[in-house]
């Protein structure tokens, strides 16, 4: 692990022409060194002054704002569905289980399609392939609203995440392209806008359920408009190759990275996909902690407003709300999270919010209302608010490990939870209900308690 308190670093690094000037500051300096940031006084040692962000090229703060832009309707178009998952189960007559089968088939779509995202982004492109793929995505979400079988909603729910694992894996690469042109951690930020997206889907949806207005004219609505405003981004998406921004200098990761390990010392041996054995090992342990995570959300987004329709007999509205409740809490840890994880480090950020999360739910399935289960959701979404952005740079950031390749392997993992827990929560319902079925929740805290330890430890500082 690298810590700011073990590794010396260089005084000062000079960037391209066109580009700002920046240093990192050696945390060892002497006073009135390079690292010192004021003048030495004749009676003692110079105050240090709090070092400034680098100036952010112009392009770079309009592509930050496009990717973010992409990242919000990711989430709003998908998410707007949720809420009347009540009224596509009963027009189609379907049990939990059933159900929970469709919604668990669903991801083998992006399983299958995620293998191929770094071999897209190297001929195309990641802005290209974002946007495209996002497009592809709403319109398949048309064919979810209109589902009048189990095989449709199946087969449809399939198209929609294969869409959104190629949309997934290209928009957070690009994000880091901006962030290494940023010099300084944004990834939380661009999830932040994700689940703002999905808040404001979610509400868009639950207002749509409660009004009874038709699923196809949802379905419409959102295809114009998200698909208008994701084409509309690409002309603010950085140009050029995606390894732009990586220089032999940034071979290990950088000062936003979540996750600090050694390279495979020698090229030689067996490699999988252009990766030795320990690098495989250190991206399927971060994977891991994205299976825990997306179960978590899953459990909002798919049987939210389930549970508090048979639990509580809740009304369209309040039971969309449980989603909203999730979403709306991990909206506001990923816009907090850089600020958190600069702090604490990513590791103590995950375990921290996974004893959130685990002890939200566990009051929420212990003493159950309407209330309490709000808050339990809420809960677990801002317990797993900065995993996602954290293992994902991570994963891009490891040494001995292709360009693309991590990414898209810790992706796949994510696209693995969302596959498995969905029909096995909707099978535990069906026996014993959804009440005793979302024990599962608690449960993926612990997986994330165990596999927390391949993130930092360490606090990182923002380069000046």
């Amino acid at each position: 692990m690298r810590d700011g308190a073990s590794r010396t670093r260089p005084a000062a690094r000079t960037a391209p022409a066109d580009g700002p000037q920046w240093c990192i500051v050696n945390a060892h300096a002497p006073t009135g060194s390079a690292g010192s940031s004021g003048p030495a006084s004749p009676s003692g040692p110079a105050r240090p002054t709090a070092p400034a962000r680098p100036a952010v090229p112009v392009d770079a703060r309009r592509a930050r704002w496009a990717v973010s832009l992409l990242f919000f309707l990711n989430g709003a178009s998908f998410c707007a569905i949720m809420p009347r998952y009540p009224e596509l189960v009963e027009s189609i007559g379907l049990s939990n289980t059933a159900f929970g089968i469709a919604i668990g088939l669903g991801p083998i779509g992006g399983l299958l399609s995620g293998l191929f995202a770094a071999r897209l982004m190297g001929a195309f492109g990641s802005a290209r392939v974002a946007v495209l793929a996002q497009i592809l995505a709403s319109t398949s979400h048309l064919l979810v609203y209109v589902a009048g079988s189990w095989l449709w909603l199946a087969l449809s729910l399939g198209l929609a995440t294969a869409a959104d694992a190629i949309t997934d894996i290209s928009m957070n690469r690009h994000g880091m392209r901006v962030e290494r042109r940023y010099r300084r951690s944004i990834m939380n930020s661009y999830h932040g806008w994700w689940s703002l997206g999905a808040v404001t889907g979610g509400l868009l949806g639950a207002a749509a359920a409660q009004l009874a207005a038709p699923l196809w004219a949802q379905g419409i609505a959102g295809l114009l408009i998200f698909g208008a405003l994701a084409a509309a981004s690409l002309r603010f998406m950085l140009p050029g190759h995606d390894a732009t921004e990586r220089t032999p200098e940034v071979a290990g990761p950088s000062a936003g990275s979540a996750a600090e390990v050694p390279g495979d010392a020698s090229a030689h041996g067996l490699r999988i996909a252009g990766m030795g054995l320990r690098a495989l090992g250190l991206v399927s342990a971060l994977g891991m902690v994205l299976v825990f995570a997306g179960s978590t959300e899953d459990a909002g987004s798919t049987w939210g407003a389930l549970f508090m329709q048979e639990t509580f007999a809740a009304a369209p509205f309040l039971a969309g709300m449980a989603f909203v409740a999730l979403q709306g809490a991990q909206t506001i840890g990923r816009f907090t999270g850089d600020a958190v994880v600069d702090r604490l480090g990513d590791r103590a950020t995950a375990r921290l919010g996974a004893v959130v999360g685990m002890s939200g739910m566990s009051l929420a399935l212990l003493l159950p209302s309407p209330a309490t289960a709000l808050l339990g959701f809420a809960a677990a979404g801002w317990g797993v608010a900065t995993l996602f952005p954290a293992a994902f740079r991570a994963a891009d950031d490891l040494p001995g490990v292709p360009s693309g390749v991590g990414i898209t392997v810790v992706g796949w993992f994510a696209r693995l939870g969302f596959f498995l827990t969905p029909p096995l929560v909707g099978a535990l319902a069906d026996a014993l209900t959804l009440r005793y079925a979302l024990w599962m929740v608690p449960a993926y805290a612990v997986g994330i308690l165990l596999f927390s330890g391949v993130l930092s430890t360490r606090r990182r500082r923002t380069a000046a």
